[in-house]
């Protein structure tokens, strides 16, 4: 099931802006403590690295993606996620906005 409204969260109110705008997301904490964010990629092939573990929900469009040390590009789209360890990278590539809610671990 796709996520459609979280409710009770705090945001951030700036926006955070990556690869020239081709990105941008918020922030959120739930009262206990939990801290997420959700955004947009808009068409491009880029590059995230993470520090922490995360999952990315899809909310709407869809992406490819393709983990760090893999060759294969896999798919995501409306209410599916994939992992990604903590401390590694991974590939995108959008061609329609790819919305999504990242859940970090």
């Amino acid at each position: 099931m796709t996520t459609q409204k979280i409710d009770g969260v705090s945001i951030t109110t700036k926006a955070n802006v990556y690869f020239d705008g081709k990105c941008v997301s918020h922030g959120f904490t739930y009262p206990d403590g939990t801290k997420k964010s959700v955004g947009v990629v808009l068409p491009a092939e880029l590059t995230f690295g993470t520090a922490a573990a995360e999952i990315m929900e899809c909310v709407g469009g869809s992406c490819e993606y393709r983990l760090d040390g893999t060759d294969q590009w896999l798919k995501s789209g409306p209410g599916e996620k994939f992992s990604v360890p903590a401390n590694s990278s991974f590939d995108i590539r959008v061609t329609e906005a790819y919305h999504y809610i990242c859940h970090y671990a």
